[in-house]
């Protein structure tokens, strides 16, 4: 999913009509000093990172002054969080609690519902999954509709809302529940929602989690890589994002799994399909190997998307080699993914020869895909480690592993021979 920072997310909660603190992002100690004064109040300072757990890690920082928030902001900015470097800080009146709740819209994807579910709870400001099972109450709408004012008081009733109150809940949740359209949410929560001494409700927090296929309609958003890594995203999967981004057509996808550029070992990794490239991963790391990138095209994609996806593969530097990972039967055309190794090999190859390259293809058109490999490869420069297969082996994931290993060991000898002779 494509994930907001929480600065973001509130800003375009605001834009829908929701209720949230006063206050705005700040890169600098000065600007968080700016902007506690323009409040001038007692203010939140918050980290802006894509990972929980910023409480813990003392990355929140209540204050009364605008200096203190400035200082708070110098001891903020810089650090790290769960592998996330913090940019920004989030400077936002502090509330006045009554009371903190919970309030959260994602996808319900169980084949007896497959719709929008509300989650709500009177126990908010913890993680969910810390509180009692009873007291979460969860309720699917119709995508089409959209979540009804009797049907968010229904739920609000039930968790245990006082009447006089009902109206005004429902208010937020139904808004929260068009914010969640409108912007093609994934996941929409807001933990605490709070209900002020002087009665509002406001959503003191939010994740937002845009739906990766729909980010092309929000451009308004800004936002350059529509995937959640886990980490900042590296050059690699820009790259990657940029691939699917500009051609929709099948998967094409690119991502980095830490390699280090440095480490021996690393494979350029190549799957087809999800299952396939478990297989592969499997087949590698029996064999003391490791995949120095994660892949997959699948759902029949053009040859021109697998060529780039294979070129940026290919392009690591100090890989030992590349692994197309063709593990089980496809129904797509697999000569488009013949056309498009040849030419991405042709090109590599010439740049680092002797490259171990084992290809496992197999599936519709088979034999003319490897038809395509074989004849395409037989006279490249630098294509002397080259093994092609294809169903025979399709679930052999011990013996591609062991051709991937013994290619590999004689490629590290023959780079050690040409070291000690240039030395020399």
């Amino acid at each position: 999913m494509a994930k907001l920072l929480e600065f973001q997310g509130k800003e375009w909660l605001r834009k829908a009509g929701l209720r949230v603190p006063v206050g705005r992002a700040a890169s600098t100690p000065e600007e968080a000093r700016q902007i506690a004064a323009e409040i001038g109040k007692p203010v939140a300072v918050k980290a802006q990172v894509l990972a929980g757990g910023r409480g813990k890690a003392g990355a929140v920082k209540l204050v009364d002054t605008p200096e203190e928030a400035a200082a708070a902001a110098a001891a903020i900015l810089g650090t790290e969080i769960k592998g996330y470097p913090v940019r920004y800080v989030l400077v936002e009146e502090k509330l006045d609690i009554a009371k903190e709740f919970y309030a959260s819209i994602t996808v319900n994807s169980a084949r007896t519902a497959r719709s929008p579910m509300l989650m709500f709870s009177t126990e908010g400001g913890m993680d969910i999954e810390s509180v009692p099972e009873e007291k979460i109450f969860r309720y699917n709408y119709s995508s089409l509709f959209g979540l009804e004012s009797y049907e968010a008081m229904d739920l609000l009733s039930k968790a245990g809302i006082p009447n006089d109150q009902l109206q005004k809940f429902a208010a937020f949740l139904t808004g929260l529940a068009a914010a969640y359209k409108k912007y093609d949410c994934f996941t929409l929560e807001i933990n605490p929602l709070v209900l002020t001494k002087g009665g509002d409700l406001v959503a003191a927090d939010c994740k937002m989690d845009i739906d990766n296929s729909s980010v092309y309609r929000h451009p308004e958003m800004g936002i350059e890589v529509a995937r959640d890594f886990g980490h900042e995203p590296t050059e690699l999967d820009i790259i990657g994002w940029n691939i699917e981004k500009i051609d929709q057509r099948g998967s094409g996808f690119v991502m980095s799994m830490g390699f280090d550029e440095k480490s021996p070992g690393y494979i350029g990794y190549h799957p087809i399909g999800g299952g396939s490239a478990m297989m592969g991963m499997d087949a590698l790391n029996a064999v003391g190997l490791k995949p120095a990138n994660y892949a997959d095209t699948s759902g029949n994609p053009v040859a021109s998307k697998v060529y780039r996806v294979a070129k940026v593969v290919l392009s690591q530097p100090n890989i030992e080699g590349y692994l197309l990972g063709g593990f089980m039967m496809a129904n797509q055309e697999q000569w488009h993914h013949a056309h498009a190794v040849v030419k991405a090999l042709r090109e590599v190859l010439p740049k680092k020869p002797g490259l171990p390259c084992v290809l496992l293809l197999c599936g519709n058109k088979e034999e003319e895909s490897l038809a395509i490999l074989r004849e395409g490869l037989s006279n490249v420069e630098g294509a002397t480690r080259v093994e092609i297969y294809g169903r025979e082996h399709v679930t052999d994931t011990a013996f591609i592993g062991q051709r991937m290993l013994a290619l590999v060991k004689e490629y590290r000898e023959e780079k050690q021979r040409q070291g000690k002779s240039s030395g020399s």
